[in-house]
């Protein structure tokens, strides 16, 4: 399986969707992780991180979107990730599909699967998956 993390196309945003630990674990459980030149810059996480825990760095974004399994975001993607994405493919980050119905009709129309992280229930079995509650925390 292909996991892809790409530059955030959110003006201003600074986040990265994966970290190299993260990377790490992802590879130890055998998925082939690509992550686009840069994508961790704003966090201030470099390039070298990512590939001394096994990620391949790519720098043509559309290529690792068109090739991903699963795409990781922090924000909704760009119409072109979206045209990008293959058909059975799974999208995981902040979607925002009450506020975006344009989104979640169009991942429907080109086939990808769309898990929107800040509709994860914020019950004690969940929070290690509840975007919220970490972003709160942070801030």
């Amino acid at each position: 399986m292909k996991i892809a993390v790409v530059r955030e196309s959110a003006a201003g945003e600074r986040r990265v969707a994966l970290t190299p630990d993260a990377v790490r674990l992802l590879v130890r459980a055998g998925l082939e992780v690509g992550v686009e030149s840069g994508a961790g810059a704003g966090a201030g996480l470099d390039d070298a991180a990512y590939e001394g825990e096994g990620a391949r760095i790519g720098t043509d974004a559309a290529a690792l979107v068109s090739s991903a399994d699963v795409l990781l975001k922090v924000r909704e993607p760009s119409d072109a990730e979206v045209s990008g994405m293959r058909r059975g493919a799974v999208l995981i980050g902040l979607l925002r599909p009450l506020e975006r119905a344009d989104l979640a009709a169009r991942l429907a129309e080109t086939g990808v699967t769309g898990f929107a992280m800040e509709l994860m229930p914020r019950i004690t079995r969940a929070q290690s998956m509840d975007a919220l509650s970490s972003q709160a925390s942070i801030a």
